[in-house]
């Protein structure tokens, strides 16, 4: 049986491959069924470690040989666009692998060398996805021959742990989860394998581009949630808890990856975890044993993992004795001097994510073990090429340099969201402004995005606007991302620029100047929520934005109230509109335009409370006696409705709402 050579290109790729790597491939088309055999385990004992036989072997014939699979049967319902390729090309090796006249030995060997053969490049990874790998593996779970199953399993392990491969081919069919949940009794390796399939094939969401918590995740992984839910419904909890306590230290570490990405930021599955017995202990007591020093250092990191993100699920409070004294402290060891690189990064990016919105933890963690100072190490990687003779070393160091600055600028963020004094110690550390001014201009997106969150974090100082950022002249970097930069990384910078341009901003005059106006105009009109909502924030010079651009800023005012979002962003957008009818002249867009009107009295009634307060701030800013032309905004207004509301709202049982309605009230007395 010849091999099919597709284009000239794999001609000459074929005449470098060995004559002996040709012998493996030719011996797999021997009549006699024995030496079949014995040419797929030589094949597996040459290909082990070697990537460039694994490559050659993948073009010469292990990958494709034209055969005609003869009564294939299909348990697994395989997507139709899959059927005709399946029927008319398969790498020999699998159609050995799912011929059920093939002895359970020869089965098993070639799934072990097809395994191999994924260990390879991510080509060939990307050979045998194309060969329809997964299908094949998927069907051979079926077998009643438990080491058939295994090196299936590990096979399909191998793969779904490749970048290349997309992880929703688990979940094609409905019959594969719980068919793999049923599997996980079988053996420490069924158990292994099938844990670390789910790890992978659950992504987690990416944080957020205003801070970590989700969007994700514009970065929110589009089928994460969906795969934490399959998994969830099918037992995953109850199948996977028990396995904590297995004798494998692989198990148990595969089956603690698992909760981790099954609890992040899903409450669920954190409350579900919080009640779940496991030989008589509740999982995070089982965690916290995990957390102790004398564990390895990947079994701390991921416990440390679980109860972070169902401290962040709502599942865990921030006070509890578990997170304080046990969580945080581990963390923050594990960004010491001691710990490997990629330790570091893993500590310290779960810590930012862990204290982002608790002011109480981030002050604990800004005082443990000289935190602040500690991250300032993060910077000094690559070491000084000159002093280094080892080229392994400043391989990994270069590799891990990116990774450690954009973790260390993510921590600092996080430590510096809240508290003035914490920020004040971050900025004091060595080189730190121009360390984060140079971490705007690199070239990996994830350290400019994170830079741009600390300075977005220390511009809520308003000591630190009228000093360091000035001093530092930090606005022209931030103007020159704002001019060419992706969504998730305009958002924070947007945010940023909205606290330089505050009036108390040294940096607001040069801004302007810059031509910071039309920009802001512009991204009052992108389809991004967030930065429909920075633009429209930062431009609060109100008359005269108003009287240039305000059809923009109304237009997108409205499509926002009108929009089905959240109440976070619909009231920072009425509080907007509450800006602008601070306004002079700007008064004047909002008693002209009758549909805002309507839907500043809609919120006014509306269920939520702080959209009622945020509605009734427009209203106060309009009626407000002392400014001219109050009486006929007072009539207007009187003519819709709006009175009769604030009687009603000054009998409120909230009493923001009847302090602000009683206000509102008086000026219409006085």
């Amino acid at each position: 049986m010849a091999c099919v050579l597709e284009t000239p290109l794999r001609m000459s790729v074929l005449s470098e491959v060995t004559a002996s790597s040709r012998h493996y491939v030719d011996r797999l088309f021997d009549p006699d069924p024995q030496k079949v055999l014995q040419g797929v385990i030589d094949m597996k004992n040459a290909v082990i470690g070697n990537n460039k036989q694994k490559a050659n072997l993948i073009v010469l014939g292990a990958v494709p040989r034209m055969v005609s699979l003869r009564g294939d049967p299909v348990v697994f319902q395989i997507p139709q666009e899959f059927t005709l390729m399946k029927r008319l090309s398969k790498t020999w090796l699998l159609y050995l692998l799912q011929q059920e006249t093939s002895s359970t030995e020869l089965r098993t060997e070639c799934a072990v060398v097809l395994g191999s053969l994924a260990m390879g490049t991510e080509n060939n990874v990307k050979s045998l996805l194309d060969c329809h790998i997964i299908p094949a593996l998927l069907q051979g779970l079926l077998s009643p021959e438990l080491k058939f199953i295994e090196a299936c399993l590990r096979c399909l392990r191998t793969i779904f742990t490749s970048p290349v491969t997309p992880e929703e081919l688990l979940y094609t069919d409905a019959t594969v989860i719980p068919h793999l949940m049923a599997l996980l009794s079988r053996s420490r390796y069924t158990q292994e394998y099938i844990c670390q399939i789910f790890s992978h094939c659950c992504k987690l969401r990416h944080w957020h581009s205003c801070g970590f918590k989700s969007s994700p995740q514009p970065l929110l992984c589009a089928n994460g949630p969906d795969h934490q839910t399959i998994l969830f419904n099918h037992g995953a909890v109850q199948n996977i808890a028990h396995l904590l306590s297995s004798t494998s230290y692989k198990v148990r570490m595969q089956a603690l990856k698992c909760f981790s990405v099954l609890a992040f930021e899903n409450p669920q599955v954190s409350m579900t975890l919080v009640n779940v017995l496991v030989d008589g202990e509740l999982l995070p007591q089982i965690f916290v044993k995990m957390l102790q020093r004398d564990k390895p250092i990947e079994m701390q990191l991921t416990s440390a993992k679980c109860l972070t993100y169902m401290c962040r699920a709502g599942a865990i409070q921030t006070d509890d004795k578990c997170i304080v004294l046990k969580t945080l402290p581990s963390l923050v060891r594990m960004c010491s001097k001691e710990r490997l690189l990629e330790e570091r990064v893993e500590g310290a990016e779960t810590l930012a994510y862990l204290i982002e919105t608790d002011v109480e933890l981030q002050r604990i963690a800004s005082i443990t073990d000289h935190l602040i100072a500690m991250l300032s190490d993060y910077f000094k990687y690559p070491s000084s090429v000159s002093a280094i003779t080892d080229i392994k070393r400043l391989d990994h160091d270069l590799k891990h340099a990116h990774e450690l600055r954009q973790a260390a600028f993510k921590l600092y963020a996080s430590l510096g969201a809240n508290d003035e004094d914490i920020r004040k110690k971050i900025i004091e550390t060595e080189n730190m402004m121009d360390r984060i001014v140079n971490g705007l201009s690199e070239s990996s997106i994830k350290v400019r995005l994170s830079a741009v969150r600390c300075l977005h974090s220390l511009s809520r100082s308003v000591q630190q606007l009228r000093t360091s950022f000035q001093d530092h002249a930090v606005w022209k970097p931030l103007m020159k991302v704002l001019q060419n930069a992706p969504d998730e990384v305009l958002v924070v910078a947007s945010s940023t620029l909205c606290n330089l341009l505050l009036e108390f901003s040294p940096s607001k005059e040069p801004i302007l100047e810059s031509g910071a106006i039309e920009l802001l105009c512009s991204l009052t009109q992108s389809e991004n929520l967030a930065l429909r909502v920075n633009g429209i924030w930062a431009l609060m010079h109100i008359d005269q934005i108003m009287s240039t651009h305000g059809k923009q800023i109304m237009q997108a005012v409205t499509l926002i109230l009108e929009g089905e979002h959240n109440i976070e962003v619909k009231e920072q957008t009425l509080c907007i509109l509450a800006n602008i009818a601070d306004g002079t002249t700007a008064k004047e867009l909002i008693m002209t335009n009758d549909d805002i009107l309507q839907k500043i009295k809609y919120y006014m009634s509306h269920s939520n409370a702080k959209l009622q307060l945020a509605a009734m701030f427009c209203i106060s800013n309009l009626i407000w006696n002392e400014e001219e032309g109050s009486q006929e905004r007072q009539d207007k207004l009187r003519d819709i409705g709006i009175v009769d509301i604030l009687h009603k709202l000054s009998q409120s049982s909230d009493p923001n709402l009847c302090d602000k309605a009683k206000t509102a009230l008086q000026q219409y007395l006085a």
